[in-house]
């Protein structure tokens, strides 16, 4: 089996025999875990029905952010912001952009988030998907080693392909090596029996575990950042995981009329193969989609479980920064949309949950409104390296020392609007069409009141203009 189609950057390691302790270390090592389209519909965010018991564990260690917002509802612009602590472009190439950028003018960016901690002696470490591309590199099959989407950052960049062969195949991979070729052969769902590497996420979490457990015996702190792929479409998993869901009684979708604005023809969705039904029209149809992406989900969290429970074999669990992130929301039928590239709360709100020794309140949620963002500084400030001063975020130490400490308005774009939250009210601007929705109102994100409230639409107009402003 091919274990690695993407390149393996900087020095060989040797190999670490099973079951070595952590060496102690002055800074913190950061273990950054990606979820692809994870809405918060796990356990631990209200979601009884979800069996996601890693991820409510890692909760109840350390702070769950109720109100926690991307800066784009989609991948590459989504990872932008993360890894650059920086506003950016809306497409799934703005890595790309910037590292095209960068090779004309070594200066025209400053460094991505692994990069500063490289340079602050970090061993930086990527595994599955991270930015844009599994592996992080560009070409065909995603797999051309001249083509590094985030220069500069990772001593090593890993993506295990197996039956999938390229980074590419495995991004839209289902069972036993299935790729996605022409439109519409491709199931949209599937549950199939086997072990959890009949899909590429097994292989991810493999990978992601021998890293941690060499990284784990080293003297330098480490930051290893691995990337889950599932439950992006198409929605497939071990068929263990769709066991707990078959029968269950679902709630109902909220909001499920189109909306006059801001809508979408859920065309990611709609390209795969569909039997010939559409969940806009089919309710039971609806609810098996929905059943597919919850036993994703709980796939995604199993390998969760695998990689805590390895950092806490290493001895590392007690120097360790843990964030899990979810890349964006996605659209269960809510507004008519099934997908995201929406910037409705559907498509933007997304889990994030810090975790570290010594937490204040571990285990007590915060609904104070944060951003990606704010990822980087937070970031340097557990780990006691200064910040950057480029970042555009804000830390989140205040709600992580006080979960019921003020946040701040959270800024979101897409190619055709923008969007800011505050703790009540959501304004989006979409195709030159001004929205404020209140988040009070039972009605919520389904009235628009702009025309009844003009000083709160100026007011968060000039702050979402301003911070955009920022933008290179």
């Amino acid at each position: 089996m091919n274990m690695r189609c993407g390149v393996i950057a900087g020095l060989a390691f040797s190999c670490v025999a099973a079951g070595c302790m952590a060496r102690p270390q002055s800074k913190p090592n950061v273990l950054l875990i990606l979820v692809d389209d994870l809405r918060p519909e796990l356990n631990c965010f209200g979601a009884d029905y979800i069996h996601s018991p890693n991820m409510d564990r890692l909760a109840a260690t350390g702070r769950a952010f109720t109100r926690h917002y991307v800066q784009a509802p989609s991948c590459g612009p989504s990872r932008f912001a993360l890894l650059t602590g920086q506003y950016g472009p809306a497409g799934n190439d703005a890595l790309f952009k910037r590292a095209d950028k960068l090779a004309e003018q070594p200066n025209a960016f400053p460094p991505s988030m692994p990069e500063w901690f490289r340079t602050h002696g970090y061993t930086t470490v990527s595994v599955g998907k991270v930015s844009h591309h599994p592996g992080g590199l560009g070409g065909k099959g995603w797999n051309d080693e001249s083509q590094i989407e985030v220069p500069d950052a990772w001593d090593r960049y890993l993506m295990p392909c197996g039956e999938w062969e390229t980074p590419q195949g495995a991004m839209h991979g289902l069972a036993h090596g299935e790729v996605r070729g022409q439109g519409g052969k491709m199931d949209v769902f599937q549950s199939v029996e086997g072990p959890d590497t009949i899909y590429p996420d097994g292989l991810i979490a493999q990978e992601g575990l021998r890293q941690l457990e060499q990284l784990s015996a080293q003297e330098e702190p480490f930051f290893l950042a691995i990337g889950l792929i599932k439950p992006h479409l198409p929605f497939g998993a071990p068929k263990k995981y769709m066991e707990p869901y078959e029968g269950v009684e679902l709630p109902p979708i909220p909001h499920p009329e189109k909306p006059e604005t801001g809508w979408h023809e859920s065309g990611e969705f709609m390209r795969y193969n569909r039997w010939g039904k559409d969940p806009r029209e089919d309710s039971a149809f609806a609810d098996e989609v929905r059943r597919h992406y919850a036993a994703c989900v709980s796939y995604a969290d199993n390998h969760v479980g695998d990689i805590l429970d390895k950092l806490k074999q290493t001895g590392a669990d007690k120097n360790t920064v843990i964030i899990l992130w979810g890349d964006h929301g996605w659209h269960l039928g809510e507004h008519a949309i099934w997908g995201k590239h929406s910037l409705f709360e559907e498509s933007l709100r997304s889990p994030l949950i810090v975790a570290f020794p010594g937490m204040k309140s571990p285990g007590v949620q915060t609904d104070a409104v944060v951003e990606t963002l704010d990822v980087f500084p937070t970031l340097c400030d557990l780990s006691g390296i200064p910040k950057p001063g480029f970042e555009h975020g804000t830390s989140l130490m205040p709600s992580l020392n006080d979960p019921l400490a003020d946040g701040h308005m959270a800024v979101s774009y897409y190619y055709p609007g923008q969007t800011i939250r505050d703790e009540r009210y959501r304004l989006m601007v979409w195709k030159g069409v001004t929205q404020l929705f209140d988040h009070q109102s039972p009605a919520g994100e389904t009235r628009n009141i702009a025309q009844k409230h003009p000083e709160i639409v100026e007011k968060m107009r000039k702050e979402m203009t301003e911070r955009l402003s920022l933008k290179k």
